[in-house]
C-alpha cells in the first residue's frame, strides 16, 4: 500500500535532525551576503557601448588580438611544446614568431563571438578599425591579417599592427587618434589610459594559456559581460 504524501512528509520532518547531523560538509558554502559582496566592476554590454556612441561621428578604434579578437592559445601551445616545453622562452624566439606567422597557425585560432559583435557594430557605424598586437612580427611576412579578415568577413581591412612592446602600442594609439581600445590584458588597459583614450576590457577565456588571469575592472575600465567567448 502506498503511503500518503502527508505521512511521508511527517516522517521526513521527524528524521530531519538526524539526517542533518549525519550529512558531511562537502564544501565551505557561501552566505547570501558573501555572494552579494562582489567587486564594483563597471559591467557593460555591446548594445550599451553602441548606445554611448549614438550621434558621434565615425572614429578610429583599436582591438588587441590574442584573447580579445582570437582565442589563439592553440598556436601558443604549439609553439611552447616545440620550442621551450618547460619555460616561456619561446615567446622571445624569432623562430617561433616566424613559424606561426608564415605557416598560418592562426587558421586554428577561434574567433571570439564578442569580437564579432563589436566589429559588426563599429563597421555599421563606419568606424575605422585597427588590430594592434604586442606580438613580434618575425621574418618572412605574416598571415595574421588574412586570418582576421577571413574570420570576421572584413572587407576593408587594415594590416595588423605589430608593436612588440607596450610603449610602441601607446605611441600608435596616440598618433592615429584612436578613441577606444579593446583588450584583455592589464597592459592593454594601461596603454589606452596612457594614450588618453577609452579602455574597454574583453574578458580572457579561463582556458587560455596566457596566465595569470588579469583582474578585470582593476583600473575602473568598462568590462564587457559574457565576453570570454
Amino acid at each position: 500500500m502506498r503511503r500518503s504524501l502527508a505521512a511521508i512528509s511527517a516522517l521526513l520532518l521527524l528524521a530531519g535532525p538526524a539526517f542533518a547531523e549525519d550529512l558531511p560538509n562537502l564544501n565551505p558554502g557561501v552566505t547570501t551576503s558573501e555572494l552579494l559582496a562582489t567587486a564594483p566592476v563597471h559591467w557593460v554590454s555591446v548594445d550599451q557601448i553602441a548606445a554611448t556612441l549614438e550621434g558621434q561621428p565615425a572614429m578610429a578604434v583599436g582591438f588587441d588580438v590574442d584573447d580579445t579578437v582570437l582565442f589563439s592559445s592553440p598556436c601558443f601551445y604549439y609553439g611552447k611544446m616545440k620550442y621551450s616545453p618547460t619555460s616561456e622562452d619561446y615567446l622571445k624566439m624569432d623562430a617561433f614568431w616566424t613559424d606561426i606567422h608564415t605557416n598560418n597557425c592562426d587558421q586554428y585560432s577561434v574567433p571570439k563571438e564578442v569580437a564579432r559583435k563589436l566589429i559588426d557594430m563599429h563597421e555599421a557605424r563606419g568606424d575605422e578599425i585597427f588590430f594592434i598586437t604586442g606580438r613580434t612580427r618575425g621574418t618572412g611576412g605574416e598571415t595574421l591579417t588574412g586570418a582576421i579578415k577571413k574570420a570576421f568577413g572584413i572587407e576593408k581591412m587594415n594590416d595588423v599592427v605589430f608593436t612588440a612592446s607596450s610603449e610602441n602600442k601607446v605611441e600608435f594609439l596616440r598618433e592615429h587618434k584612436l578613441k577606444i581600445y579593446y583588450g584583455d590584458a592589464d597592459s592593454d588597459m594601461k596603454a589606452a589610459i596612457a594614450a588618453g583614450i577609452r579602455p574597454i576590457r574583453v574578458m580572457r577565456a579561463q582556458n587560455s594559456t596566457y596566465k595569470p588571469e588579469p583582474k578585470n575592472g582593476k583600473f575602473g575600465e568598462e568590462v564587457i559581460v559574457d565576453s570570454t567567448n
